[in-house]
């Protein structure tokens, strides 16, 4: 078994980073424990136009076309799930993208639903928390808590696209990011021309 690992999507526009991350990592054999919030949810259906309803998994791997053996979904109120434990090995968490309010509880240890929970446990577990935030123009508390952060071994992968691949497409830089992350948790991946390259 590949992994495993959470990955968290949270109600800030760029959704389509966190669908995109799953559907690789996904096909790529990596067991994951999804959770989204409830806003979430509504933008995945505003900017992907998928409609999650009531069976999240379900909906997914028919989006996906997966068989959905290595997908674990759980809602984000539920404090009783496998990963708000440290008794859970996983081995990271992708937080994709993370709203400002995510980056505020996580940054103070505010735990109050199951992504800052988890987001929380792997913290102090000390294993990998990678965090895409996605705001623009950022104040002076938002990059305070973004500091925190990354002062306590997070990494922050702002979803800011690079343009010397010469991206023709939108998925184009979207895959560019997805690729950045995949970096970051050493997997490998050819989602976007790296520098130098022909």
């Amino acid at each position: 078994m590949k992994g495993p690992y959470i990955i968290a999507i949270t109600g800030a526009s760029g959704a389509v980073y966190g669908i995109r991350l799953l559907e690789y990592m996904l096909q790529q054999g990596f067991q994951i424990h999804l959770t989204l919030t409830e806003e979430a949810k509504y933008i995945i259906e505003d900017e992907i136009g998928l409609v999650l309803g009531e069976d999240v998994h379900g909906s997914l791997c028919k989006f996906l076309k997966i068989d959905g053996q290595n997908l674990f979904y759980y809602e984000n109120k539920d404090l009783t799930a496998p990963i708000a434990s440290g008794s859970n090995p996983t081995k990271g968490m992708i937080i994709v993208p993370s709203s400002m309010k995510v980056v505020s509880s996580i940054a103070c240890g505010f735990a109050s639903n199951l992504i800052e929970r988890a987001a929380d446990v792997i913290l102090k577990e000390r294993r990998l928390l990678i965090i895409v935030p996605r705001e623009t123009p950022l104040n002076r508390i938002h990059l305070r808590n973004l500091l925190t952060l990354s002062e306590m071994g997070v990494h922050i992968i702002p979803a800011m696209p690079a343009f010397y691949h010469k991206p023709a497409t939108v998925d184009d830089m979207i895959n560019f990011i997805v690729g950045r992350i995949l970096d970051s948790l050493n997997i490998e991946n050819n989602l976007y021309r790296r520098w130098g390259e022909k």
